[in-house]
């Protein structure tokens, strides 16, 4: 299929015939008592208002993709889709959900079996069992959902994303310091933000909607250290093992302002902050320096307070190096 016009692009007149995500959608009643559909649509470029004053079609599921053929026009200033015909996207379709939402660059299933394989090779099994059932309660919310509302890792699956990432830096800095438990730190690193799918509202295509009384409340460091201490009771896990997991889900953030009573205390500890900081980080900027300019600058970003510049030269990748999408692109 050829490239589809983003919602964000498009000027009054212009049609559109391709793929959008609903957001939502309702069937109304216009004041001359016929049927419509008042509809949010969206792309990756953002979102619009749509409408279709054909009565006879039944309002689209939220978080699914349609096809839809129609014209933007305006309304009150503010543009408008108006929708001619949908229908909802099969299997068979050729459309890039990369396109209509931010998603993870593996597939879910492809990173979960990575981090539950990791796991299963643990040798401590009281360490595996407690890992694995934390992973099995957190069910089928974890290959849909992000890390974060906004920042680093918002997106569809961004969760196991930042997870398997950490997992994999994980392995490779226990190689360089091999007084570190290298279990014990994938352990950390798969526990510490499994309470995200609980602090935030998510829909199946990784979109945050609002925080839970839960996340606002309590937050997912204190609720990952209840949710593993409960955990830990029911699997009579070693107290001392079940208490370092706990610190290292506490401390790592680090310090009191962004939400840590405690700071790191134990090397593994250490490093899982250092891991989670800079898989954060990199993300960031990453997706930052994509709207650069190379040889020039982006804009100051907020939430690392400056400015990031982009080289000329594309950064050179060691040979044979797995493609994680934690990669600037690269004009030709």
């Amino acid at each position: 299929m050829k490239p589809q016009p983003q919602l964000a692009t498009m000027i009054k007149g212009q049609v559109f015939d391709g793929y959008l995500m609903v957001r939502t959608a309702t069937q109304r009643t216009s004041s001359n008592g016929g049927k419509y559909l008042d509809m949010t649509l969206c792309d990756i470029s953002g979102d619009v208002n749509a409408k279709m004053w054909d009565g006879n079609t039944p309002p689209p599921p939220a978080a699914s993709v349609i096809r839809a053929r129609g014209m933007m026009l305006e309304y009150n200033g503010h543009p408008q889709l108006r929708v001619d015909k949908l229908r909802l996207a099969t299997e068979a379709d050729d459309f890039d959900m990369n396109a209509l939402t931010p998603c993870a660059p593996l597939p879910p299933d492809d990173m979960l079996n990575y981090i539950k394989g990791r796991v299963e090779a643990f040798e401590d099994d009281e360490l595996k069992a407690l890992v694995l059932r934390r992973l099995e309660e957190c069910g089928d919310r974890l290959s849909y959902y992000p890390a974060a509302s906004k920042l680093h890792h918002a997106e569809r699956s961004g969760l196991l994303h930042h997870t398997s990432t950490m997992l994999r830096a994980a392995e490779a800095i226990c190689e360089i310091y091999p007084t570190l438990d290298g279990e014990l730190l994938a352990a950390g690193v798969v526990l510490h933000d499994l309470c995200k799918i609980t602090e935030m509202k998510a829909d199946s295509i990784g979109l945050v909607s609002d925080y839970t009384a839960e996340g606002m409340l309590i937050g997912h460091l204190v609720q990952g250290v209840s949710e593993l201490a409960r955990c830990g009771r029911e699997l009579n896990v070693r107290p001392e093992l079940l208490m370092m997991l706990e610190h290292m889900i506490l401390s790592h953030h680090d310090l009191p302002e962004y939400g840590s009573p405690k700071p790191p205390m134990f090397p593994e500890a250490e490093a899982l902050h250092a891991l989670d900081l800079l898989d954060a980080r990199i993300f960031e900027m990453n997706r930052e320096l994509q709207n650069a300019q190379p040889g020039g600058f982006t804009e100051r970003i907020w939430s690392l307070d400056r400015k990031l510049y982009r080289r000329r030269e594309p950064p050179r990748r060691r040979a044979g190096a797995e493609n994680d999408g934690n990669e600037v692109q690269t004009e030709p």
